[in-house]
């Protein structure tokens, strides 16, 4: 088999209004200490500042605090938004972390994605994509050069910048960076050798960041710049998907809050292409859970139809080398629970291949029964001869 796919949650995150906020943040921490005790891969982890949706202001904290809880899971920052940052102090941040998390640190980058953030900042939405580019690029010199790195820009400026602290894994955190909708995330990983971080929100979706498109956007600038295209396990792919026992069960998990996620979208919540029809409300809670899914927008079922999803996204593809499962409040905290039990229990064995090594020794085991059973048998039937014998034996010794 080829080389296993990884598996994570992607959390920007996202809770409906009326959550007291303390509670969400705090059930935040609480899910990714499950997904550490499940196996899971990786755990990625949003900045946003503004909205109300959205709540984590600061990858940062929220995964210095995540690593006193889990002992295995990657933990990445999905993502920072760079163009907010001076990049010789974010790159001090990044290498803290690494060494606080003795090296489980993912360093994601974007060019931010709430407009209401960049607005705020005073900053032209036109100018983020050069502006994270440029960020990208001096945080990457910072992290690999010996010398002092000297860099002036019209918003930011480094005079013999270095780093005190070098990072912890050699000779960086993986970096990754996030593609939704233009070229410019598959551009800079191929420019940079960075991963790719899809975040489109949805497999039927077009353009240069769709998964049909982006890897060969990639390999594209890769060449450009003279350089390997990255390897595709460094490809990460985010989709939607809640799963239950049976698909009847998923679907009513779902009646919680996916209605309340998919009008926040609707409502051109986080700048992203919206992924809700207008819902005038004719539609039953099952109605529109159902008419979402059949959209293409999530998968909404059990761990088969998880299985069959995700084969879908690598044939369309191409192939790469992790599944990330958007965090949601669609469900509730334990059918959200239960839906990351089952997965880890049924669909990352699947695609890790764990189960063909048991099967076919219990086949081979199966195959040898009657053989090995019955010479088995006869060892069994013929110590209890010996010992038969043995007493008769010591019985007519004793009679003597």
């Amino acid at each position: 088999m080829g080389r296993p796919l990884n598996f994570g949650v992607f959390y920007a995150p996202f809770h409906p209004l009326g959550q007291d906020p303390t509670l969400a943040l705090e059930y935040d921490l609480e899910r990714v200490e499950a997904l550490d005790r499940f196996g899971f891969d990786e755990a990625w982890f949003g900045e946003h500042h503004s909205g109300g949706y959205e709540l984590w202001g600061n990858p940062e904290l929220i995964i210095a605090a995540a690593a006193q809880r889990t002992k295995h899971i990657k933990l990445g920052t999905g993502v920072v938004s760079m163009p907010y940052h001076h990049p010789w102090l974010l790159a001090d941040r990044i290498c803290l972390l690494d060494h606080l998390t003795r090296g489980r640190i993912i360093f994601g980058t974007g060019p931010g994605a709430l407009p209401t953030d960049a607005s705020i900042l005073g900053i032209d939405p036109v100018n983020q994509r050069r502006m994270h580019e440029e960020a990208l690029e001096a945080v990457i010199a910072l992290f690999t050069s010996e010398e002092p790195v000297t860099r002036e820009t019209d918003w930011f400026t480094m005079r013999e910048a270095r780093l005190q602290l070098r990072p912890y894994q050699w000779p960086h955190p993986e970096i990754a960076v996030a593609a939704m909708i233009s070229p410019s995330g598959p551009r800079l990983a191929g420019m940079y050798g960075a991963s790719l971080l899809s975040l489109s929100m949805s497999a039927a979706a077009e353009g240069f960041a769709a998964i049909g498109n982006a890897w060969g956007v990639v390999e594209e600038q890769a060449a450009k710049a003279g350089q390997p295209a990255p390897d595709r396990s460094t490809w990460r792919v985010l989709g939607q998907m809640h799963i239950a026992e049976t698909r009847q069960q998923a679907v009513d998990d779902c009646k919680y809050g996916l209605r309340d996620f998919a009008a926040y979208f609707g409502g051109g919540g986080a700048g992203f292409v919206p992924l809700a029809d207008g819902d005038n409300g004719e539609l039953s809670d099952e109605g529109f859970i159902t008419q979402y899914a059949d959209s293409g927008r999530a998968m909404i079922g059990t761990p088969d139809d998880a299985i069959e999803y995700i084969e879908g996204l690598l044939e369309q593809s191409g192939g790469f080398g992790a599944f990330l499962m958007l965090g949601h409040d669609w469900a509730s905290p334990a059918a959200t629970i239960e839906s990351y039990r089952l997965f880890a229990r049924h669909v990352i064995p699947h695609f890790k291949g764990r189960l063909a090594a048991p099967r076919a020794s219990h086949a081979w085991a199966v195959s040898k029964k009657d053989a090995l059973l019955g010479r088995a048998g006869e060892a069994i039937v013929n110590a209890i001869k010996s010992h038969a014998q043995e007493s008769d034996q010591t019985q007519s010794t004793g009679s003597n």
